[in-house]
């Protein structure tokens, strides 16, 4: 990836507490797995923003280059990876997530 792409997520990372980048927004979800991560944001009653990586396809490859996670969506936390749906899906109904989210807002 190019230096501008990696400026630009790292950007994106580090100027939202929740940040995910997935395909279409939190809004308007354009896939299931996005849409999984957004339910479970919302659920948990979390503000978190959203890149739509399918309007930069830059973005779109360089994102799983940066994370070395070769899928969309893609969940941060404070500048950490998370992990995708699946990985968001566990930490939900363990509990994990929403101790991992308080703990980090908290901070």
């Amino acid at each position: 990836m190019n230096q501008e792409t990696r400026e630009k997520i790292e950007s994106l990372i580090k100027s939202n507490s929740v940040m995910v980048f997935m395909k279409g927004n939190k809004l308007m979800p354009q896939c299931g797995f996005s849409n999984n991560v957004v339910q479970i944001l919302n659920a948990l009653g979390v503000g978190f923003e959203t890149f739509d990586v399918l309007s930069d396809m830059e973005v779109r490859e360089g994102i799983k280059e940066f994370s070395d996670w070769p899928t969309i969506p893609q969940v941060y936390l404070k500048g950490e990876f998370l992990g995708g749906s699946d990985i968001l899906i566990e930490m939900y109904n363990s509990g994990e997530l929403k101790e991992k989210i308080e703990i980090a807002l908290a901070s």
